[in-house]
């Protein structure tokens, strides 16, 4: 049960920050890890969504879990603040 509510924490922060430009670093594993800036664009119940600017002029959307988040597979770093979001978003 507490699972379920770290998870409702962490869509609740990141409803907040829709509309922010958001830089994502997701291990992929084997020593791979993706740096990407983007927008995020929209959060579902399991799911959220960012636009990401691949090249001048495409676009892309990834998306992303909430666990994602909660296992630190995945860190989000806020532009506007400068202020990292990692884990349960402490």
């Amino acid at each position: 049960m507490a699972a379920k509510q770290v998870l409702n924490k962490i869509r609740e922060d990141l409803d907040a920050l829709v509309g922010e430009k958001i830089r994502v670093k997701a291990n992929r594993g084997r020593k791979k890890v993706d740096e990407q800036e983007g927008v995020l664009e929209k959060t579902y119940p399991h799911i959220f969504l960012i636009r990401v600017l691949d090249q001048p002029g495409q676009e892309r959307l990834v998306s992303y879990s909430y666990t994602d988040i909660l296992t630190s597979s995945v860190e989000l770093e806020v532009h506007r603040e400068t202020e990292e979001i990692e884990g349960a978003l402490s």
